[in-house]
């Protein structure tokens, strides 16, 4: 039974923690520098050890690999420690506060042999996983819509400070709208990017608000939108549109509609997602990421989304920031 060790005691974590009682993971130990929250924690899922900081407890080697979802800043730390002494690594979005410490990571991934994933949930949600499927019937695809947004709501606490979380609601949400969109289309790498981003609806030092648009290596153009507090969203969490020349693919409402000739004329032809609506936060995902994950270190696969998918967001974000910065298109 794989021991697994958890980094932080928040509200994300304990969406992890169910996940590893639903694969039949141990809980074995969890790091936070709040004793009070760390208990609680630590009843709440039968974790019998506790430690104050990650080094203390790979150090008495209670864990097979750990979980980290704590503030921003120390993802970087973390999971290079933890990776230094062979324990592999789920990290949750954003990898990392930025492009820079995101390489470091994965840098130290490949230095000292041990897996590192990046905890990017709707790849393993079946809804996205049916639309990539059916992906070939639209034809070759010109363009994209995704959107990363909070509609009349958003996080509190460390998530607004630049200097514990890096970004706002870009990194924060925004992620998903481009990893999604990534998944989708295999993976392609960035080109360029040019963004407008900014705060509005609330007093941070971050971003509530955030457009960009993304030139893949394959040519593909994608527009993503991000946000907090926004009166309104054309779509759910991570929902993509996909413009194909032989026709339209959706994520929530998931569906695809092809486009057939008819006499010169153009008819479509629905074909529609077998799956429900989904709530925003699906428990399911988080088990198949975590047991996929698990199964990757158990027969020593390189896990994907890993630190070469995740430094890709990562570039995507740190472009978008110094686009909107200087007013420029930022070219990778």
């Amino acid at each position: 039974m794989m021991r697994i060790g958890f980094a932080g005691t928040g509200y994300i974590n304990k969406i992890h923690a169910l996940a590893a009682k639903n694969c039949g993971a141990e809980l074995s130990a969890v790091v936070n520098h709040s004793p009070t929250s760390m208990a609680t924690f630590a009843e709440e899922y039968r974790i019998p050890h506790q430690y104050d900081t990650v080094e203390a407890m790979l150090k008495d080697a209670y864990v097979d690999a750990l979980i980290v979802s704590t503030p921003n800043y120390l993802h970087a730390l973390q999971t290079i420690s933890a990776l230094r002494v062979g324990v592999p690594v789920l990290v949750e979005k954003p990898m990392a506060m930025n492009a820079s410490e995101a390489e470091q990571m994965a840098e130290a991934s490949e230095k000292y042999g041990s897996k590192l994933m990046v905890a990017q949930c709707w790849r393993f949600d079946k809804e996205v996983l049916w639309l990539k499927s059916h992906l070939s019937q639209i034809g070759h695809i010109v363009r994209t819509k995704g959107y990363g947004v909070h509609v009349k709501w958003g996080p509190s606490g460390w998530f607004t400070r630049k200097e514990f979380a890096g970004g706002g609601a870009m990194a924060d949400v925004g992620v998903h709208a481009i990893d999604t969109t990534r998944f989708l289309l295999n993976d392609p790498q960035p080109r360029s990017v040019y963004a407008k981003i900014g705060s509005y609806y609330k007093d941070f030092d971050v971003d509530d608000t955030g457009i960009l648009i993304v030139t893949w290596d394959n040519g593909i153009i994608s527009y993503i939108e991000s946000g907090w507090w926004q009166p309104h969203s054309d779509g759910q969490l991570a929902a993509t549109q996909l413009y194909g020349l032989n026709g339209f693919a959706s994520l929530y409402p998931t569906g695809v509609e092809k486009l057939i000739l008819n006499n010169d004329k153009p008819n479509i032809d629905n074909e529609s997602s077998i799956f429900p609506h989904p709530p925003a936060l699906q428990q399911i995902r988080y088990d198949e990421q975590l047991k996929y994950f698990l199964q990757c270190v158990s027969e020593d696969k390189t896990p994907i989304p890993g630190g070469a998918e995740g430094v890709a967001d990562m570039k995507v974000i740190d472009a978008a920031y110094k686009s909107a910065k200087t007013g420029k298109v930022i070219n990778l």
